[in-house]
Order: C-alpha cells, then sequence, then structure tokens
C-alpha cells in the first residue's frame, strides 16, 4: 500500500456521513495531498464578506465542480439564496446523487480546528455515549459508553436505557418529533452543557443522574474489551473492536493488539466493526498490512477518481509490518453502521481469503466511496467531497446496497446490545466464532433498508446533520 497511500475520510450512514483525513485549497484539477493528517495553514482573522453565507456557497460550487465524484450528479441550477445555511445548499446540490443512492449525506461542511483535534488526539465533547433507538417501542438505549467520558462514571453503559431527559419521558420525546427531538433534547456538544436523565440498567436497578459535558479524548480501542484472545474450542482467536479509523494513534492500537496476537501464534481473527462509520483510509491499510504478511506485494485496493482526474488513480499494495500476522479466517462483525473503511478492510480480503471470511451480524451501510478535503482557512471551512470510489483486486466495489451481496460467507445474527462487546454470550461475537470453527449459520439478507441498523429494531440515533460536530460526522450515535 506504498502507492499514493491515502487518508482520506470514509464514512458512515442513513442521515449520516463521515470523514477525515487531509487536503488542502490549492486550486488546478490536482486532488489536494492526500497523506497524513492535515495541516492547514494558520487561520487569518475572517472578515464578513469573506465568510458570508453565499461567498461560502460559491466557494462550495466551485470546488464541487472540480472534484465530485459524479460531475453529472450534480444539480448546478439550485439557488444558493433559497438556503440559509451552506450545508442546506450542498444537500441540494447533491440530491440527484442521493437519489440514485451514491452520496447519502456523504458531502459536507465542517470545522478544520474541530477535525484535526479529532484525527491528531482523538479529542471530542459531549457525554461521551453512543445511543441507538427502538424503532418499535420508542426506548432508548446505551449502545457503547467510552471510559473516559463524563457518562460512564455516572452509570452509562451497553444496555443502558434511557428513561427521560430534563424530566420529559423518552416516549413523549420521541412521540413529539421523533428522534431528532430527542437529540434536541440533549443539547449542543459544548462542555459545560447537563441534562439530568432517569436511567434503568439491565438488571431493572433505576437511578436519577445528572452529566455535564466536557472535552474528552475518544479511545479507538477500548482497554476493557477491545483487543482480547478468545478460546473457541481450543482454537485461540484474535478479538478486536476498533470504534472509529479517524483517530491516528487507532494505527498504534492496532500495531500493539496484532502484535500481541502474532506472539501467540493466532492466525483467526474477529474485527467487531458494527458500529464503526469509517475514517482515515490509511488506518485501514494499515489493519490490511497487519492481517496479511502473506500478502505483500499483492493489491489491497485501487482508488478511483473522476475521469477527468484519473491521473490521480493509485492501487495499493499489502506492505509489511513487523507485527503483521498472515491471517487464514476473518469474521467481520457488522451492522447498518458499518461503512467506508470498515467496508474497504472487509472487501479487500474475499479475493484472497473466500469462503474463509464472512460478514456476521447484519448488512453493512455500503459506502464503496471516499472524501477528500478542501479547506478554506480563512473561514475554518473544511468541505468533504465525495470523490473517489475503491475496489478490491478482483474489482469488486458497487456495494451500494452493503456488503452482504459481495460476501461469499454471511451469517446473521442480532446486535446483542444487553451483553457487553466482545462476551462469547454476545449474540454475535457468538455466531463469529461459531462461523471460525466450521459451524453453520443463516445467511444475511442483503438489503438496503438495514442501513444504520444495529438490531432487529435498534436504529443508531444521530444529532441533526447542520449541528453535527467533526466527531458526530464519525462516529455512528455519539452524543
Amino acid at each position: 500500500m506504498s502507492v499514493g497511500r491515502i487518508s482520506l475520510s470514509l464514512a458512515i450512514a442513513g442521515a449520516l456521513v463521515a470523514c477525515g483525513g487531509g487536503g488542502g485549497s490549492n486550486g488546478g484539477n490536482t486532488p489536494p495531498p492526500t497523506q497524513g493528517a492535515p495541516t492547514p495553514s494558520p487561520t487569518p482573522t475572517p472578515t464578513p464578506t469573506a465568510c458570508s453565507v453565499a461567498d461560502r456557497q460559491a466557494w462550495v460550487l466551485d470546488q464541487l465542480q472540480q472534484f465530485y465524484l459524479f460531475p453529472d450528479l450534480l444539480d448546478t441550477s439550485v439557488n444558493p439564496s433559497n438556503y440559509s445555511d451552506v450545508q442546506s445548499y450542498i444537500d441540494a446540490l447533491v440530491a440527484p446523487a442521493r437519489a440514485t443512492g451514491r452520496d447519502r449525506f456523504f458531502t459536507y461542511i465542517t470545522s478544520i480546528e474541530e477535525e484535526n483535534e479529532l484525527i491528531n488526539s482523538g479529542s471530542s465533547a459531549g457525554f461521551g455515549f453512543r445511543l441507538g433507538y427502538d424503532t418499535v417501542n420508542g426506548r432508548v438505549f446505551v449502545l457503547e459508553s467510552f471510559e473516559n467520558a463524563p457518562a460512564y462514571p455516572r452509570g452509562f453503559d451497553r444496555g443502558t436505557e434511557i428513561l427521560s431527559v430534563g424530566g420529559t419521558s423518552t416516549a413523549d420525546l420521541l412521540a413529539n418529533g421523533g428522534p431528532a427531538n430527542f437529540s434536541a433534547a440533549l443539547g449542543p456538544s459544548d462542555p459545560g452543557v447537563t441534562r439530568s436523565f432517569t436511567i434503568r440498567q439491565p438488571d431493572n436497578t433505576q437511578s436519577s443522574v445528572s452529566v455535564s459535558k466536557a472535552e474528552y479524548a475518544l479511545d479507538p480501542i477500548s482497554d476493557r474489551y477491545g483487543a482480547q484472545v478468545i478460546d473457541n474450542n481450543g482454537t485461540q482467536v484474535g478479538y478486536i473492536n476498533l470504534r472509529t479509523f479517524i483517530i491516528q494513534n487507532a494505527g498504534d492500537q492496532l500495531r500493539d493488539a496484532i502484535g500481541e496476537f502474532r506472539q501467540q501464534g493466532i492466525t483467526e481473527v474477529i474485527l467487531d466493526f458494527r458500529y464503526n462509520g469509517g475514517g482515515l483510509v490509511s488506518v485501514g491499510e494499515l489493519l490490511g498490512d497487519l492481517l496479511g504478511a502473506d500478502k505483500v506485494g499483492q493489491e489491497f485496493s485501487s482508488t478511483i477518481f473522476r475521469a477527468s482526474l484519473a491521473s490521480n488513480n493509485t492501487t495499493e499494495l499489502f506492505e509489511t509490518q513487523p507485527e503483521a500476522i498472515a491471517a487464514t479466517k476473518i469474521a467481520l462483525i457488522g451492522t447498518g453502521s458499518t461503512a467506508s473503511a470498515s467496508e474497504l478492510v472487509g472487501n479487500a480480503f474475499i479475493p484472497y481469503l473466500g469462503n474463509n471470511t464472512a460478514l456476521v451480524g447484519s448488512n453493512t451501510f455500503g459506502k464503496p466511496s471516499g472524501q477528500i478535503a478542501r479547506d478554506r482557512p480563512t473561514c475554518d471551512d473544511r468541505l468533504r467531497v465525495l470523490a473517489f470510489r475503491v475496489v478490491n483486486s478482483n474489482d469488486q466495489g458497487d456495494y451500494y446496497n452493503g456488503l452482504a451481496e459481495v460476501y461469499q460467507r454471511t451469517c446473521a445474527a442480532p446486535d446483542d446490545f444487553l451483553s457487553q462487546l466482545g462476551s462469547t454470550s454476545e449474540d454475535s461475537t457468538a455466531t463469529a466464532l461459531t462461523f471460525l470453527r466450521g459451524g453453520t449459520c443463516n445467511p444475511i439478507t442483503a438489503s438496503g433498508n438495514q442501513r444504520a441498523q444495529s438490531g432487529p429494531n435498534i436504529r443508531t440515533l444521530q444529532a441533526p446533520l447542520v449541528r453535527r460536530s467533526a466527531a458526530q460526522h464519525q462516529v455512528p450515535g455519539l452524543f
């Protein structure tokens, strides 16, 4: 993967997008540099004229006309004056691509400063939990809680149900405005925002707590359950739950985890990407290297830009890494929140492992494409432009309906959110272990209706696109 290694952001879900990675603000028809984290020039003091909504909208249109992956699916007849903010204008411009399922809110505007802090240190602000809501019964649950964030020490962990926010019941919030209303009740992602909650644990104990949002560093691999060795009827299996590809030190943590697998002679692996919406392609390529010690010099993936930018196309090869193992079986746990870089890694191994790799859980989101960053430091604007698609060594890449349609083996399993991630009693993990030891399973139905779904009736809850933080663009369900 030495050729043109790309640290562009790949993304997630339904009304969700994602990104990360490199870019500058150079002109012309050449995409910005894409290796490493973006390092924008110092931000000058914005001027009212240069950073007016109209001026920013004009800049966005120019960038999309130069770099957008589907130029024929841009509606340039849209009148920018009809939109009071930049994101709404972007959504209107790319509406034709969205109608075909090619750009499901993947193109968006974010803050250079916020995204750089996220990439470089995992910096985020909020309660620090991932939420899902029951689409049938009107309930909200914690799917995952980040250990060094404010909510975890206050009793919020996987399986915790939120019964009320600020004295209003969850049922009433969902009944009077749906998930967007519940999201709004949680408030903006600003340090100091405080909310009172009534919560119920899986053992039915109930309590009232108050939590204030704060800055914290999002750990890409949990110290509790993120990397472990599981005994699978006498065979040692390496388990990794990677929360996101967007944070650069995820690479170091992956090296440590897989290096331990190497020392123990492990060649069978579970990649738990059930909530991983993607991130830096460079981290995905490194993970491929770490699992492909026997594939050095062979193709991992190819990156393909629009026809006018074809000179920027690259082929990424597996590289030697001292911690690498030669994985013989890989079970990838996915849901509708699994996207982009997560799907890239899974797709890359299909030509080499065939029936020895499987998608476990439910169908993935379906995003075989990625964004480049276009920066305008004067306004602290980073435009994430959907600009390239990726294919594996068999030229497979158009999995817009999810990976279930391209895997030779799939195993359906629910996301058992009342059991801890990585537990052998958790349904998806247990099914992955069954696959690895040669057992039978029921196949996943490849359906676009499973997008953003992490269980039979559970969907990740998302903040509204127009006020989503850089971290919320990258981490599905984060608040």
